[in-house]
């Protein structure tokens, strides 16, 4: 195997008042991730400009949130290389948060006490008051800033918890089937949500589904996972915002789909 090359993104807290937000690249090479004798990822090549929005997509157990675990620092590879730079091509420590399918709310605090969790320790707090005010204004909940996680729907705790991963104006934002938990109706108001913000604060995005229609809708580039390898890496080319029930991007769903069920398509 080869050497393991990692730079790491940073884990200590920033100060939000000298945070710019900036989108960073990511650029993988022979990536590799075993646990025991299961080689989960087997040897990943992938180049993410900055700013840009990747779908990862594939079966259970491919490896999707492996490699999404991997990018946050939360596992180790087994080997392979791992670099973040800027968009002119520094090298870069960016900035990284997640969201996961469960919000992980904290009960005893508010919805502003836990936006603000995302800021870390040392904050002033006339800057995280107005920063978390800002951010609950972008995901359309400013006025449920005093009250308790208890009192709000699913799609209202998914909302606080896309705030508290904003608040801090991240690099690169991974989102592991943050969506996934939702009826219908609001997993498609939060994707347009979703879709709104990336556009609007210009992190770069890694979202990890099984829901093909949400890659196509969501990403710029969707790559299909399969037993550990990339099988199909491909450019979704339609301007956002899109609309569901566009039969180019239908056309896309086909091949991705193809590509997670080893179909050959003609």
């Amino acid at each position: 195997m080869s050497a393991i090359a990692i730079d790491r993104p940073r884990t200590e807290s920033a100060n939000i008042a000298s945070q710019i937000a900036s989108a960073a690249a990511i650029h993988i090479k022979g990536l590799e991730k075993s646990f025991g004798n299961n080689r989960v990822l087997r040897g990943i090549d992938l180049d993410i400009p900055a700013g840009q929005f990747v779908a990862v997509i594939g079966k259970s157990g491919c490896g999707k949130s492996t490699l999404l675990r991997i990018l946050m620092g939360l596992e180790e590879p087994s080997a392979g290389y791992l670099r973040f730079d800027t968009a002119e091509g520094s090298d870069a420590q960016p900035n990284t948060r997640i969201v996961f399918q469960e919000p992980r709310l904290l009960p005893w605090f508010s919805v502003a006490d836990n936006v603000a969790v995302g800021l870390g320790e040392g904050v002033p707090q006339d800057i995280s008051r107005r920063e978390t005010v800002s951010v609950l204004s972008e995901v359309q909940l400013a006025e449920k800033a005093g009250e308790w996680p208890s009192s709000l729907s699913g799609g209202q705790k998914q909302r606080v918890a896309l705030a508290r991963a904003l608040v801090s104006k991240p690099g690169i934002l991974a989102l592991d089937e943050p969506l996934g938990a939702l009826d219908a109706l609001t997993r498609i108001s939060m994707q347009e949500l979703l879709n709104r913000v990336w556009r609007e604060l210009g992190f770069t995005a890694v979202l990890v589904t099984h829901d093909v229609s949400e890659a196509v809708h969501l990403a710029d580039r969707v790559v299909v996972l399969d037993e550990g390898r990339i099988v199909l890496d491909l450019d979704i080319p339609h301007p956002h915002p899109r609309h569901h029930g566009n039969p180019a991007l239908a056309e896309l769903e086909g091949q991705l789909l193809a590509a997670i069920l080893g179909e050959t398509r003609s």
